[in-house]
């Protein structure tokens, strides 16, 4: 019995448009990977970590540094103090909230340079990063106290 493959029987890209397409995916992107190294390193400069989620979600539990900006809020006139020369890392919920890609579509188009953090806080938590906020110290229940809440 003969088999086909389902990864194979899709069209492939030529390594150099793989190349393009993965490097410019990275351009839009930050690993909560890379961003905790940068803490633990003492080298988060030239960017902020912003949480785009309500005040409520920011106050339950945030990564260590991030301000919060949710992106319902977003105007010229609410960053208008914000440094442009800053990169702006969004994040929130997880992949399944989008309120980390509407802060960051609304951060640009505003002018700011912006990536989002892969995953947001339940990718963070999941790797056994530390959080702060009210909700620190739940234990496992921490994942069930950052939700959407966009």
């Amino acid at each position: 019995m003969q088999t086909t493959s389902h990864v194979l029987s899709l069209p492939l890209a030529e390594p150099a448009v793989a190349a393009a397409h993965f490097a410019a995916e990275l351009a839009f992107e930050a690993d909560p990977d890379d961003v905790h190294r940068d803490l633990v390193a003492g080298t988060v400069t030239g960017y902020v970590l912003v949480e785009c989620r309500r005040p409520a979600a920011f106050a339950a539990a945030r990564i260590p540094g991030a301000i919060n900006l949710p992106y319902a809020t977003l105007t010229e006139e609410s960053t208008a103090q914000l440094d442009r020369d800053l990169v702006y890392v969004c994040y929130c919920e997880s992949f399944q909230c989008n309120a980390a890609t509407k802060g960051a579509a609304r951060l640009a188009g505003l002018g700011f340079t912006v990536k989002r953090l892969a995953g947001g806080i339940q990718a963070w938590i999941g790797a056994g990063y530390p959080v702060e906020g009210t909700a620190v110290g739940a234990g496992d229940h921490i994942h069930r106290a950052v939700a959407c809440a966009c």
